[in-house]
């Protein structure tokens, strides 16, 4: 039985392809096991002493006095929405500066970047004349 070069080198490609996803596939598991062994360890070597400050609910050091339901001012949701306004903005900025590089694209992506600023410049605008992004 005879064997062509050309599949020695098809299997050789193959088993090249495949030892990198061997490669991590074993570091996949080694870190799983990492982790496995460590929550394991953890238990085994924790006291296990119940008391009742440890029972009790423990919320950012303060201890729970009164309703669990407090209100919270909607302004930080505002600056939390504009935030990620500006933060799509300049996300879709970075793309643009690699377009408008490339010959043929500048004047069209130009154009096409000072209307979506325009857009933003309107939105800012309309939330600093309602007053929205003063902190009193």
């Amino acid at each position: 039985m005879r064997t062509s070069s050309a599949g020695v080198a098809d299997v050789q490609l193959a088993t090249g392809y495949f030892h990198g996803y061997a490669v991590v596939g074993l570091l996949a598991v080694i870190g799983v096991l990492f982790v496995a062994v460590a929550f394991a360890a953890g238990r085994l070597l924790r006291p296990v002493v119940p008391t009742p400050e440890k029972l009790l609910t423990y919320e950012c050091g303060v201890d729970p006095v009164g309703e669990g339901w407090a209100h919270t001012q909607v302004r930080y949701y505002v600056y939390a929405f504009l935030y990620v306004i500006f933060a799509v903005d300049s996300i879709f900025l970075f793309p643009w500066a690699t377009v408008f590089a490339a010959p043929g694209f500048g004047g069209a992506t130009l154009v096409e970047m000072f209307i979506f600023l325009g857009f933003l410049a309107v939105g800012l605008l309309y939330a600093w004349k309602k007053g929205v992004l003063e902190w009193t």
